[in-house]
């Protein structure tokens, strides 16, 4: 099967900073693939170039099985949606959609059927004689979604096209872009810095560290099982415990023992151990089942409840548990905290953990 979009050892300097380090990426037909990293870290410098904008200073862009390194990005089939929407503000509806048919020498009743069929298809139908600042954000991002479908284009490019719009509107613009993604089986590469839009909407999710590719697994996989250090604790919430590696690839913590996912240090080295705050079960004071702690701060957040937590020894931790369970954790509540018996990520001591928040 050929691969739509391959990055092969992609390098790209600005100066004297290096935006991509020799990166690797396949995308597979009809994928959703989030490039998803902090600010810097060559995520949108990658898109670019996908889309013809950037040019590589090293490296090979595949499409399709061949070469498009040098192509220029009009002859790349590639569709593109923009954070800034970046309508005709004098163009209606139906023309901003239209344009890249109408520059491809299409008929015009060609191109207004097509415009017709891609605001039914993006929610907004009727809306073909509709100018710009006549509708919402999120109306101009559907509307600029159709124009880069309207081509047909082999591969969707988003360049973080939800960052604009307000909570509720994103919320409900990324379910849509998903459905349709999934409806016309498009290949589709997006640039976010919302970890939750990514593991929500990607079939994959690619975390990127300094121009290099740190993990590319599906959400699932990404979350429970991430690759390194800076992955677990980039993507969602991460505790770093104090504990002790033992013999057998086990680690040493709250008095219980937990296999290790990954490397694992000689026997007997003091390591941080990561663990998300919903891999801690939380229980009564007396009950004599874990290592007793006291609840700081408890924040509510909706379905479950986010406790802040002190241990005797000093280390400080956060648990999740439903919020049913926490309305008896109040603020200097006495309690006792217990590791769930998964697998576990370990890093180098790096902070005493009593100053790790």
């Amino acid at each position: 099967m050929t691969v739509p979009v391959q990055l092969k050892q992609l390098r790209r300097k600005f100066g004297s900073t290096v935006a991509l380090d020799g990166l690797d990426l396949d995308i597979a037909p009809g994928e959703m693939v989030a490039l998803l990293g902090p600010s810097g870290c060559g995520k949108t410098t990658a898109l670019r170039i996908i889309a013809g904008f950037e040019s590589a200073d090293g490296g090979e862009l595949l499409m399709d099985g061949q070469d498009v390194t040098s192509v220029p990005a009009h002859r790349r089939d590639i569709g593109m949606v923009f954070q800034s929407y970046s309508l005709f503000p004098n163009m209606t509806a139906a023309e901003n959609i239209a344009y890249g048919l109408r520059v491809r020498g299409r008929a015009s009743a060609e191109r207004k059927e097509r415009a017709r069929e891609l605001l039914d298809l993006v929610g907004l139908p009727g809306r073909e004689g509709t100018y710009p600042h006549q509708l919402s954000g999120g109306q101009q991002q559907r509307v600029a979604l159709a124009r880069a479908l309207a081509i047909r284009p082999r591969v969707l490019l988003l360049d973080e096209p939800l960052s604009a719009l307000d909570a509720k509107v994103r919320l409900n613009l990324r379910e849509e872009i998903r459905r349709i993604q999934l409806d016309l089986g498009i290949t589709t590469v997006f640039v976010t810095h919302d970890q939750e839009e990514a593991l929500s909407m990607a079939d994959r999710v690619a975390v990127m560290k300094d121009g290099r590719l740190e993990q590319c697994a599906a959400p699932g996989e990404l979350y429970d099982r991430p690759a390194t250090p800076f992955v677990a604790e980039f993507v969602g919430t991460m505790n770093r415990l104090p504990g002790t590696v033992r013999d057998g690839g086990v680690v040493e913590l709250f008095g219980r023992r937990l296999p290790i996912h990954g490397a694992t240090p000689a026997a007997g080295a003091e390591v941080d151990v990561l663990l998300r705050p919903e891999g801690l079960a939380v229980g009564a004071a007396d009950d004599g089942s874990g290592t007793p702690a006291t609840v700081r701060v408890a924040t509510f957040l909706g379905p479950t409840t986010r406790l802040h937590l002190t241990t005797d020894s000093g280390a400080v931790c956060k648990a999740d548990l439903p919020s049913w369970e926490a309305t008896a954790l109040a603020p200097g509540a006495r309690c006792t905290i217990t590791p769930h018996d998964n697998p576990v990520l370990v890093a180098e001591r790096t902070v005493a953990p009593s100053a790790k928040e």
